[in-house]
């Protein structure tokens, strides 16, 4: 065996560990990657879960506020939001229906009234929030909970 082929020899193994080296390290930078990807996508979906949440208490309390005669009523379907029958015309206070976007499911969880009615929504989903800090909106109780499910859409009479 001549000189160069010994070096050759070698140096064939070195490429081997760097190549990897370099695939391992690639691996932890992907792995990284997703991890931030992931937080991202899960804030978005939790900012869009509260401005869902926002809607439904505003068009809940808009129900409210606007039902005829002395006794105030809730809700008893979140589909009288879309189309409310107690006024000669058509009355909306939502647009549309929205879908749980932590879940993406159809079904919310329903906060009950005293009379039945519906004073709320919430998740169904059982997953941790990135937001640890209790969350004011406007005309609803403040949101509290480490737990999608726990955080309620409620709305808040004004006194």
């Amino acid at each position: 065996m001549r000189l160069g082929e010994r070096r050759r020899r070698r140096q064939g193994g070195f490429t081997y560990v760097a190549m990897l080296f370099a695939l391992a390290m690639f691996g932890v930078g992907l792995a990284a990657l997703g991890e931030s990807w992931s937080a991202a996508s899960q804030r978005e979906k939790e900012e869009e879960l509260i401005q869902v949440g926002r809607a439904y208490v505003w068009a809940i309390g808009n129900y409210y506020t606007r039902s005829p005669g002395t006794p105030k009523n809730y809700p008893l379907r979140l589909d009288e939001l879309l189309e409310d029958k107690r006024f000669v015309g058509v009355e909306r206070h939502l647009r549309r229906a929205y879908r749980d976007p932590i879940s993406n499911a159809p079904e919310w969880g329903l906060v009950r009234a005293p009379d039945g009615g519906i004073m709320g929504v919430y998740s169904l989903s059982d997953k941790a929030t990135l937001r640890k800090q209790p969350l004011l909106l406007p005309g609803a109780f403040p949101l509290v909970g480490t737990r999608y499910s726990e955080w309620k859409f409620i709305y808040k009479m004004k006194q």
